[in-house]
C-alpha cells in the first residue's frame, strides 16, 4: 500500500475508541440481559465484533500491527432459531477444486464420451467440456473420493443442513436454488479444509489429523471474541 493510501493515525486512534465504546456497550447489554439469546446483546455482539475487526485492519495497514482478536465470521455467530422438529430441510454442499492435470481430466472425459453416446465432449475438447462429461457421469461424491484420477485438487468443502417449514413444490426453485438460504435456519454445518490437517499436540509437535474428522462444531477453541 503507498504512504498516500495508508490510514493515518488519528483514524487509527478513533478506531481504537470505537472498540472501547463497543466494549462498554456489550458489557452493558449483558449485565442487562433477559435471556440466553436476548437480541440487545446478539446486537452488541456484532458491533464489537466489526468495531474490532476495522481497528485490527487499520492497525495493520497503517503500523504493520495486528490484535489477538479473531474475529468470527457471520456464519459462526448467527445461531440456529428455526423449529426444533422441522417438517423438511435441505441439504447444501460446496466443494472446491482445482484442475491440476488438464490433459487427465480431458483423458478421462474422452473414454467416457467414447462409450456413452449421450455424453457429447463440447467446448472444443476443453476441460469445460470434460467437466460437464464427468459430471454426467458420475456422481459428485464418486468424483470426490476419486478427484485424483481425474487430475483434480482438492480445496475446502462445506455442507449446511438447513431447515424448512415444508418441502419445496417441484420445480419452485430452480431458477435460484441457493438464493434464499437464511442463516438462522442451518442446522448443522459441517467444513472441510485444509488448515485443520495439522493441528499442535499438547507437547508443541504438529500431528496429523483426518480433515473429514472436523467440522465447526468439532473445531477446538481458539481465543478471540465469541458470542456471550
Amino acid at each position: 500500500m503507498s504512504d498516500a493510501a495508508l490510514p493515518t493515525a488519528a483514524e487509527v486512534r478513533a478506531a481504537a475508541e470505537a472498540v472501547k465504546e463497543a466494549l462498554d456497550r456489550h458489557l452493558a447489554a449483558v449485565e442487562r440481559r433477559t435471556g440466553d439469546e436476548d437480541p440487545d446483546v446478539y446486537a452488541a455482539f456484532n458491533e464489537l465484533a466489526a468495531a474490532a475487526e476495522e481497528y485490527d485492519e487499520l492497525l495493520y495497514d497503517r503500523y504493520d500491527e495486528v490484535t489477538p482478536f479473531e474475529i468470527p465470521t457471520p456464519e459462526d455467530g448467527v445461531p440456529y432459531t428455526g423449529p426444533a422438529e422441522p417438517a423438511a430441510f435441505s441439504v447444501f454442499i460446496r466443494r472446491d477444486y482445482a484442475v491440476a492435470e488438464p490433459p487427465r481430466l480431458i483423458a478421462q472425459a474422452e473414454r467416457v464420451a467414447a462409450h456413452d453416446r449421450d455424453a457429447e465432449l463440447v467446448h472444443d475438447g476443453g476441460t469445460a467440456g470434460a467437466l460437464g462429461v464427468l459430471f454426467g457421469e458420475y456422481e459428485p461424491d464418486e468424483i470426490a473420493s476419486r478427484y485424483k484420477e481425474f487430475g483434480l485438487e482438492e480445496g475446502d468443502s462445506t455442507l449446511w443442513i438447513a431447515a424448512s417449514e415444508e418441502m419445496a413444490e417441484p420445480g419452485e426453485w430452480l431458477n435460484s436454488p441457493f438464493g434464499h438460504t437464511d442463516p438462522e435456519d442451518v442446522m448443522h454445518r459441517f467444513d472441510v479444509s485444509s488448515v485443520f490437517d495439522e493441528e499442535t499436540d499438547e507437547f508443541g509437535e504438529d500431528t496429523d489429523v483426518d480433515a473429514d474428522e472436523h467440522t465447526d462444531e468439532e473445531e477446538p477453541a481458539r481465543p478471540g471474541l465469541t458470542p456471550a
